[in-house]
């Protein structure tokens, strides 16, 4: 089935925005739930009121498609696209005011991600890419990244807070800390479209879920900015990405850390 995929990313971007006022609005005033995997994944009444309305909009505009989401208002679909929706990415730095979060929308065709957008709320910044068409800054081009000698680098790292991944995260940290320019710890979505941007020069996030890297791969890939894993593709236990200039060393370094 064909899509107009600027149509797409339009919608995605338009809700993506909506719902980053909803966020900032909605701030002082949020409720949290009960944690959900673990003690340190926190989710809140924000979260929950973010995904109702993203869903919900795209099952108007096109109900035949399937939908991952966070938050548990997925559903099925006929039509071979799936969205894939993290409401609020970055939830931890957003009830607690510490550092930045994002609103994440992907679209795939089959394995394929086709449409992708993270808007940064606080910031005011949308980051969107559609396939094969680069990658975008509020509507103006993001250009490759070039990225400085290791030791000069600035990278990102990524990773659920639970008590397992916390241990990989502190021997991967251990082990790139002295030899890179310096750290930051990000969510996920905003790792890699600050690769994509120029911000960070590499990143490494670690035992993800699709909806916490899906849109931003897709925006990171078409900046240009190499991505992998243990093996050629990123994946969700194990994502690398860098400048093209920064792949081979960075890369390198990550997958020795993590044998």
């Amino acid at each position: 089935m064909d899509r107009d995929l600027v149509v797409a990313r339009d919608l995605a971007a338009d809700l993506a925005v909506q719902v980053g006022r909803l966020q900032i609005e909605r701030r002082d005033t949020l409720r949290m739930g009960a944690p959900k995997a673990h003690a340190n994944d926190v989710v809140s009444d924000v979260d929950v009121a973010s995904e109702e309305l993203i869903v919900a909009a795209i099952h108007e505009a096109w109900p035949d498609d399937a939908v991952q989401a966070e938050e548990g208002h997925g559903r099925d679909g006929a039509s071979g696209w799936t969205w894939v929706v993290d409401p609020l990415d970055g939830t931890r730095n957003y009830v607690s005011r510490t550092g930045p979060w994002s609103v994440c929308i992907a679209l795939y065709q089959g394995e394929q991600a086709r449409v992708a957008v993270v808007h940064d709320p606080a910031a005011g910044e949308t980051f969107t890419a559609v396939d094969g068409g680069g990658a975008f800054l509020n509507g103006v081009p993001l250009p490759v990244p070039s990225g400085p000698p290791l030791g000069e680098a600035l990278v990102g790292v990524s990773f659920q807070p639970n008590t397992r991944t916390k241990t990989r995260a502190g021997r991967l940290i251990e082990a790139l800390l002295p030899v890179v320019g310096d750290i930051r710890r990000l969510p996920a979505a905003l790792n890699l479209v600050y690769q994509a941007a120029g911000r960070l020069d590499g990143g490494v996030a670690l035992d993800t879920n699709l909806w916490d890297i899906a849109a931003g791969a897709l925006i990171a890939r078409e900046a240009g900015v190499t991505l992998g894993g243990r093996g050629p593709d990123f994946t969700t236990e194990l994502t690398i990405g860098a400048a093209p200039s920064l792949w081979a060393v960075l890369s390198e370094r990550v997958r020795a850390a993590e044998a």
